[in-house]
């Protein structure tokens, strides 16, 4: 088995790649990514490729021909890059990935990082959708993340490979990038006065676990990845003893302003699910990947909070 990872710099792209590597069956590792992986890997190969460069990601896939591809190149807003930038990386990922893979005979399957914001949140949607609800995305992350998916889809269907989409919710945990996880580790956390609703997130541990195992068993449609579970901002705001701030109507515009000044800017899809909730139904994820997320929502928002903050040493010798 020979599995490609686009992406393999970020933490998630890394976790998958040394999950992998303890893997006898998995032959060969190859990654491309903007950045460099964030943890020593010994048997994945790395390539430093801008998803812009479309010509040098065909060089690299047709030079290693996988037999699996998971594509992890999906830039959520203010996570790694501005918004404008995470659009226009992610788009050109896919589009020249797929381009790549067009008519290679070595592709067996397709693993697709997407995201339960596809779903949308706009009036009357389902609270709780599953992987049967309609597609409705009413975010730029959102949009973002189902062209992803109509790619991959147009492109497996004239390979004939099934290409798995992995609907995750809000990847957070320790030193992942995450706009959701630096909002709430704020010494005060926004939250809406008017509903106060419902989140769900998922471990990034458990999201590279459904990543491998979906990698293995090789799925063909949409699969929710959703920790058990929901909080609410003040309930996710007290465990990390901040301070919960009610905010309606107008006073959102500086609320984001406020959180953008503390290094914690609010990008769209965050400020739907601050204002409308956000979560889905991830029990189907048992029987089509053989895995489920070991830790619920409020366990991991817990462990978000038990990463340290950061401390100055000052070098021996040096005066106070």
């Amino acid at each position: 088995m020979r599995v490609l990872i686009t992406g393999m710099g970020g933490e998630l792209g890394t976790r998958v790649a040394q999950m992998l590597e303890a893997d006898d069956s998995v032959t060969e590792i190859c990654g491309v990514d903007i950045d460099p992986p964030r943890h020593r890997l010994h048997r994945a190969d790395f390539f430093r490729v801008d998803p812009r460069l479309r010509h040098r990601t065909m060089e690299v896939v047709r030079d290693f021909e996988p037999t699996v591809v998971a594509h992890l190149g999906v830039f959520e807003p203010d996570a790694r890059s501005g918004p404008r930038l995470a659009g226009a990386l992610t788009a050109s990922g896919a589009v020249g990935l797929f381009q790549a893979l067009d008519g290679l005979a070595s592709v067996e399957a397709v693993v697709v990082r997407s995201g339960i914001e596809v779903y949308g949140r706009h009036r009357g949607a389902p609270v709780c959708p599953d992987e049967s609800s309609v597609v409705d995305p009413s975010s730029a992350f959102g949009h973002a993340v189902r062209h992803v998916e109509q790619v991959a889809q147009d492109s497996c269907r004239k390979l004939g490979v099934p290409v798995a989409l992995l609907r995750m919710a809000p990847v957070v945990g320790p030193h992942f990038p995450s706009p959701l996880g630096r909002l709430l580790r704020l010494p005060a956390v926004p939250f809406s006065m008017a509903g106060d609703p419902p989140f769900s997130v998922v471990h990034q541990t458990d999201a590279a676990a459904a990543v491998v195992a979906a990698i293995m068993r090789r799925p063909d449609g949409p699969v929710n990845v959703v920790a058990p579970g929901a909080v609410t901002m003040t309930q996710a705001a007290r465990m990390g003893r901040r301070v919960p701030v009610p905010v309606v109507g107008l006073a959102w515009r500086a609320a984001r302003l406020a959180a953008e000044t503390a290094g914690a800017p609010v990008p769209e899809h965050v400020a739907e699910l601050l204002i409308r909730g956000r979560s889905a139904e991830g029990s189907a994820a048992a029987d089509l990947l053989g895995v489920v997320p070991q830790r619920r929502t409020a366990e991991v928002v817990d462990h978000l909070f038990d990463w340290p903050e950061v401390t100055t040493i000052r070098p021996v010798g040096q005066s106070a």
